[in-house]
């Protein structure tokens, strides 16, 4: 029978761009300094509307994270400027009640 949902087909550049950094997010702070190049290389080939997709990936890890007490908000920062304020900005698209509160102080505090 088939499926009557739309199913999320995602290029393969996105998906090893995926693998790439949630495996530099898993490493511990020396580790993930030595690979940022890796990711940041992985990044580069995303078109926008994958960037787009990537970011709101992003914030709903940063969503995870934060009942886990971790903030990956200072470790995309330290990656990349750029997907950092748009992870920022898919964070202001979820629904209130699910937002982390460290991306507001985050953006706060990178404003200053």
């Amino acid at each position: 029978m088939p499926s009557t949902m739309p199913q999320m087909s995602l290029s393969p550049v996105y998906r090893h761009a995926q693998r790439v950094l949630g495996a530099w997010l898993e490493q511990g702070h020396a580790a993930a300094r030595l690979q940022a190049v890796r990711v940041r290389s992985a990044l580069t080939p995303l078109d926008a509307v994958e960037r787009h997709r990537f970011a709101r990936w992003l914030a709903w890890l940063c969503v995870t994270a934060e009942s886990r007490r971790i903030d990956l908000g200072r470790r995309l920062r330290y990656l990349d400027a750029t997907l950092w304020r748009a992870v920022q900005a898919a964070l202001a698209t979820l629904p209130p009640t699910v937002r982390p509160v460290a991306s507001a102080a985050g953006s706060r505090e990178h404003r200053a």
